[in-house]
């Protein structure tokens, strides 16, 4: 915060010295006038011409100053907070993700932030200096000649009422203004992502009525927000220039009744239109701060918000050398937050170091929900999950995410190349490395792409089909070398060509790995040395694929894909 503070006193002493030679041009005018032009000294009003142009120079300076330092600060203070909010997005859990829509956590970190830096740059330093002005101001003002001064400071009155009416209804335009950005947002998102599957069922009118809906609400709530902005600012207008109007004309009177020079008069004028501008600015900076907080609040809304899962005080990291690799599940109990049962309801389950251990169970089984463990994706909510014996939640999750490698059934890719992609959980894989992974997943058609490894896949690797994107996300598995390897039925879009060699080359490559994999058909079920069947949220049988298929018939029924009998 060190540099920022340094910015911003810079920043404020600019500031002051701006303000205070733009009061001092008034009362330089009163002494031209009240001296030189009445006693017709040319050369003194020379003098004080000269002196009037080098303060406005050095004014202009500041100005610059104060303008770019503003500028500055606020952008970098925007850089900070986007990191900031992106660092903690990348710490929550994915629970708190699956809750929300991703057009309002964009919508944080771009229009909101934008909001807040605005205000930083301009709103609250032209508050900071429009009230000190004020200040000074109607203090010389009241040196000038009081009776007229008083004026001026009653009309501070009408403008505290229109503030406040004004405050009450603006902040709750701006939260819903805010609100409808994020939802249109996700509705822009949510099309791109899904453009494939609105042109395949011909949606394309429905969706864009959809989108138009939204943008419609949000049309109607910013025209309604200018419109109340409008009429404030008109009201915060006409104040000044009605008070303006009676102090020119007792002003006159004054002067005409020897209480004021004309000197006087010509200062007191100049003060007071300098009063004109805060005035005028006041209904602009009161929205800017309310939009501001508003901002500020939903910025707030997720960076407040704690971690679900977090490294323990005293988590050890995990020696990757040390790890053998046996996976012990201790009575583990699951359930989503509003469902009405429990996924997991007290699983007990071990894996050798070593070993192929395969998942199998109907859908909705908790299979997928049971692997998410291992590399604490999620947490249980009692019971353990142990490797070699420690507690997972005892160990920092850094290590004990380069120990255990994930490959998910709907593989995820960003819009980076091929070597990005793959290299993901393991930044220093050499070229060989990454041709092993390659030869091991069958990927051969990463070597006819345009640019070979360093192509671009394309936003969700779209570019690529899906057996394409299912390999490249198992090569990333592969190449980070875990020890312990989670895969969430990952050949489900391999041809049956294609998957018989990618199993055959996984056989090679499992072996010494402890691996979890769910499965849903009897091919993949070949890779394993043992299968546990879970049913109902509990393991209702473990032995080889032989031994159950003899000994439990649910289970010879979910791998014939016939019915489970009741």
């Amino acid at each position: 915060m060190r540099p920022f503070a340094a910015l911003y006193l810079w920043m404020i002493i600019a500031g002051v010295a701006t303000t205070a030679l733009s009061v001092a041009l008034p009362l330089i005018v009163q002494r031209v006038v009240d001296g030189p032009v009445l006693h017709g000294d040319e050369r003194g009003l020379l003098l004080l011409g000269l002196v009037a142009l080098a303060l406005g120079l050095v004014e202009a300076l500041l100005i610059f100053i104060r303008r770019w330092v503003q500028a500055n600060s606020a952008l970098r203070m925007e850089t900070a907070m986007r990191d900031d909010l992106y660092r903690h997005l990348q710490s929550l859990s994915v629970s708190f993700h699956d809750g929300w829509q991703s057009g309002q956590l964009l919508s944080r970190a771009t229009s909101d932030l934008s909001v807040i830096r605005r205000f930083l740059s301009f709103g609250l330093i032209f508050l900071v200096l429009n009230t000190a002005t004020a200040v000074v101001v109607v203090v010389l003002l009241f040196r000038l000649y009081w009776p007229l001064a008083l004026v001026v400071t009653a009309s501070a009155v009408p403008l505290f009422w229109f503030s406040q009416q004004f405050t009450r209804r603006y902040n709750a335009a701006a939260r819903r203004m805010q609100d409808q950005q994020g939802d249109l947002a996700t509705v822009a998102e949510e099309s791109a992502g899904g453009i494939r599957l609105i042109k395949a069922f011909g949606r394309r009118d429905h969706m864009a009525e959809r989108f138009t809906g939204y943008a419609r609400q949000l049309h109607d709530t910013a025209v309604g927000k200018s419109r109340m902005v409008a009429r404030t600012w008109a009201k915060f207008d006409a104040v000044p220039n009605a008070t303006l109007a009676v102090v020119l004309v007792g002003g006159a009177l004054a002067v005409a009744r020897d209480r004021m020079t004309v000197g006087e008069l010509v200062a007191f004028v100049s003060l007071q239109i300098m009063l004109i501008w805060p005035i005028d600015a006041l209904g602009h900076i009161i929205a800017n701060a309310q939009e501001a907080m508003t901002a500020a609040d939903r910025f707030y809304e997720v960076i407040d918000t704690p971690p679900d899962i977090a490294d323990r005080r005293g988590a050890t990291p995990l020696e990757p050398t040390a790890v053998r690799g046996a996976v012990r599940f201790d009575n583990v109990r699951f359930a989503y937050p509003d469902a009405p049962t429990e996924v997991l309801r007290g699983v007990n389950l071990d894996v050798r170091p070593g070993e192929t251990l395969a998942i199998a169970g109907v859908t909705g089984s908790g299979k997928s929900t049971l692997v998410s463990l291992v590399p604490r994706l999620i947490d249980a909510d009692s019971g353990r999950v142990l490797i070699d014996g420690v507690d997972i939640r005892d160990v920092t999750l850094a290590s004990l995410r380069t120990v255990v490698a994930v490959a998910f059934e709907e593989p995820i890719l960003f819009s980076m190349s091929v070597r990005e992609n793959l290299t993901l959980g393991r930044p220093d894989a050499t070229d060989a490395d990454i041709e092993e992974a390659l030869d091991v997943v069958q990927a051969d058609f990463v070597r006819d792409l345009p640019w070979g490894l360093a192509t671009r896949v394309g936003e969700q690797g779209l570019s690529l089909s899906g057996g394409q994107r299912q390999r490249l996300a198992l090569a990333r598995a592969v190449l980070s070398r875990p020890k312990v390897l989670v895969l969430d039925d990952p050949l489900s879009a391999l041809d049956v060509h294609t998957e018989a060699l990618v199993e055959r080359a996984l056989t090679r490559v499992l072996a010494g790995t402890t691996a979890i994999i769910v499965v849903h058909r009897p091919s993949t079920v070949a890779l394993a040395d043992r299968v546990a069947f879970l049913r109902d949220g509990v393991i209702a049988g473990v032995g080889t694929h032989s031994e159950l298929l003899a000994t439990n018939r649910d289970y010879a029924a979910v791998l014939s894909a016939t019915e489970v009998p009741a």
